[in-house]
């Protein structure tokens, strides 16, 4: 349902949801120009501190997943529409870069403030664009807050270094930003993943222009909002919406110098080519297959509780989702409780206080699910548990919904196992020993993350230092650093060698500059009188 329905419907977070169609409103146009229907508004542009209609004749329908209900209409931004934006940053930042780090980290110290006390709003807005449960928008929410709050000690972050080289001459360097940076976010974390680019983008100097997602934009709209009342300058901040032809404006266009961007595979690639291939300097976190490797020494009831958690959470919609679960020797008589508590998970629109997993962003989604599923099956594959016929209540019958699934007796040559599913499937593999399972992690061509659950600590330390991942859980299945560290993804999950957010988040939005300076001490001047009588010679 809209934001508008769930202000009169949901007494759980009735006030919350009127405050947030306020701020909605001020964010969305009354009614759409071209589309098909009147009774949405449409997604406004953010540029230069102000929110305004767009005037394409193209347009993204915007549904909610969990009801088929039409939310807003999402334009593709015009050529003139992105130019501005980009125009507009470019002019920012020559005087945003002078403003002192203590100004700046004063706007990260307000925004984080204004992120807490919104984290409702933008939740609901998660909720009805993306079909996440509240509870786990608020999550996605927090998470990106907490990137905001390391941003705060930015002063420390873009420390130099000096050293005296030779008499009277030093070396020290200075972090200095880039310029016009722009992020492009993908639709399965709204708000954490913009929460990623932009606030350490201006943090460090830099003016940003925003894509993010057409499924899902809404909350980037609302963060715009807050960060204008939290002090960011008029142009610093810019969101532009649209597809393919505003990604490729962002990657061609001369004035933006760097790219940061979370999504697919396909869409990673491209973008890292043709941004490098313009100069640009880019990172892009792109596919996943995240293993946990369960040892038959784990402690069972905490590790079946964590697997079913990290794979089936967000309707499988992450990342760094624990898709493929490898058990090692007797572990895989566990596979029959496993599928148990698979079971217990209750399907159903974000809003329900009881829903553990929401449905999936579109129809197409669902379907590709749907299609991966069948192949495991097709391959020889055990489907040990579907999820592809799902009850829901009534008013959701129309929503994009897959249950809990878990196919057994999977192996790495089936396409349900090389393919990212994103969907809430779980795929199982069988290993005899640990060196098997660990070989078998390696040889996957993607690196995002990976668990290990043993009670043996010589076991965790030979897969740690063996496996050939980014990131690595001991018993924690979604080891997603805090950001004080980086996300460090590696091999096929990334391509550009600076990480997310932490000290190479400060790095991939800054250029070292490094000066040499000379100053003679025998060129300074005594301060003291000469009382004697000139002699002139």
């Amino acid at each position: 349902m809209n934001i508008a329905r769930l202000a009169k419907t949901a007494p759980r977070v009735q006030s919350v949801a009127r405050t947030c169609l306020y701020a909605q409103k001020r964010c969305l146009s009354a009614v759409a120009p071209k589309p098909a229907t009147d009774k949405v508004g449409n997604t406004k542009l953010y540029i230069n501190g102000e929110f305004f209609e767009s005037q394409t004749d193209k347009w993204f329908e915007l549904r909610n997943p969990a009801t088929q209900e039409l939310v807003t209409m999402v334009p593709q931004a015009t050529q003139q529409e992105l130019q501005h934006a980009s125009r507009t940053a470019e002019e920012a930042f020559k005087t945003w870069r002078k403003t002192s780090v203590l100004a700046r980290q004063r706007v990260m110290l307000n925004l984080q403030l204004l992120v807490r006390d919104h984290m409702d709003e933008l939740a609901i807005s998660i909720v009805t664009e993306q079909g996440k449960t509240f509870s786990d928008a608020k999550g996605d929410v927090l998470r990106g807050l907490q990137v905001v709050e390391n941003a705060c000690g930015i002063p420390s972050l873009l420390m130099g270094e000096q050293l005296p080289v030779a008499t009277d001459m030093d070396t020290f360097t200075i972090r200095e930003p880039l310029g016009v940076v722009a992020g492009i976010a993908p639709f399965n974390f709204p708000a954490m993943i913009p929460l990623w680019m932009f606030p350490l983008a201006i943090a460090t100097g830099n003016t940003c222009v925003m894509k993010p997602s057409e499924r899902d934009p809404g909350a980037m709209m609302l963060l715009a909002k807050l960060a204008e009342q939290a002090g960011v300058p008029k142009g610093v901040l810019n969101v532009v919406h649209g597809g393919v032809d505003t990604v490729n404006y962002i990657c061609d266009d001369p004035a933006v110098r760097a790219i940061s961007f979370v999504g697919s595979d396909h869409a990673g690639k491209y973008i890292f080519a043709r941004g490098t291939a313009n100069g640009k300097r880019v990172q892009a976190n792109l596919g996943a297959k995240n293993h946990g490797v369960v040892m038959d020494d784990a402690n069972k009831n905490h590790t079946l509780n964590q697997l079913v958690g990290a794979a089936f959470g967000a309707a499988g919609q992450r990342c760094m989702a624990l898709s493929t679960v490898v058990f090692v020797g007797k572990a895989k008589e566990w596979l029959p409780e496993l599928v148990e508590r698979a079971k217990k998970l209750k399907v159903s629109g974000g809003f329900e206080k009881d829903a553990d997993l929401g449905p999936m962003i579109t129809p197409q989604a669902k379907q590709r699910c749907h299609d991966l599923i069948q192949s495991g099956v097709d391959e020889g594959a055990t489907l040990v548990l579907d999820g592809r016929n799902v009850q829901v209540a009534d008013k959701y019958k129309e929503g994009n919904f897959v249950g809990p699934t878990i196919l057994s007796d999977v192996t790495p040559d089936m396409k349900c196992y090389t393919e990212e599913i994103f969907g809430p499937v779980l795929v199982c593999l069988f290993a005899d020993t640990l060196d098997e399972a660990i070989k078998m992690v390696n040889k996957n061509p993607y690196g995002n993350g990976t668990a290990i659950f043993t009670n043996s600590g010589a076991v965790a330390r030979k897969f740690t230092e063996e496996i050939d991942v980014g990131q690595v859980g001991v018993n924690v299945p979604i080891p997603v650093p805090l950001p004080m560290f980086s996300f460090t993804g590696s091999r096929g999950s990334i391509q550009g060698d600076l990480n997310f957010y932490g000290k190479s988040g400060v790095q991939f939005y800054t250029s070292f500059k490094t000066v040499t300076q000379l100053w003679r001490h025998e060129d300074a001047k005594s301060n003291r009188a000469d009382v004697n009588m000139p002699t002139h010679r």
